[in-house]
């Protein structure tokens, strides 16, 4: 084979070996912001889930309160500020008492808006 006919062989590889780089840098590209792309959402979704988690966690809190002014309640003690702590009569209602307790249980049953 003549130098002339090894010469153009060797520019026809280097321009296909030219256009396979050339697809790989693209492919390249194309990931790499596919990726940056997916580590943004991958944040907004963990923002999102931590606010989820917060918002559980304040709502189970104010469920347990909920539950411990109930038992005190119902073990026989005031949990209004009027009498706080002083024993109930046996059998009796206290309406200072029961509206705490009614809008503790209607304040956490309302949805809060974000």
């Amino acid at each position: 084979m003549d130098p002339f006919s090894q010469l153009t062989q060797l520019q026809q590889g280097l321009d296909a070996m030219t256009k396979t780089v050339t697809g790989l840098k693209n492919d390249l590209l194309d990931v790499l912001k596919e990726n940056t792309e997916l580590k943004v959402e991958n944040q907004l979704l963990r923002e999102k889930i931590s606010k989820l988690d917060k918002k559980e966690n304040s709502s189970s809190k104010s469920q347990a309160g909920l539950k411990s002014l109930r038992n005190i309640y119902n073990s026989g003690y005031h949990i209004c500020n009027m009498y706080y702590g002083s024993h109930r009569d046996e059998g009796e209602d206290c309406m200072f008492c029961l509206d705490i307790l009614d809008n503790f249980e209607n304040h956490a049953q309302k949805p809060k808006k974000d």
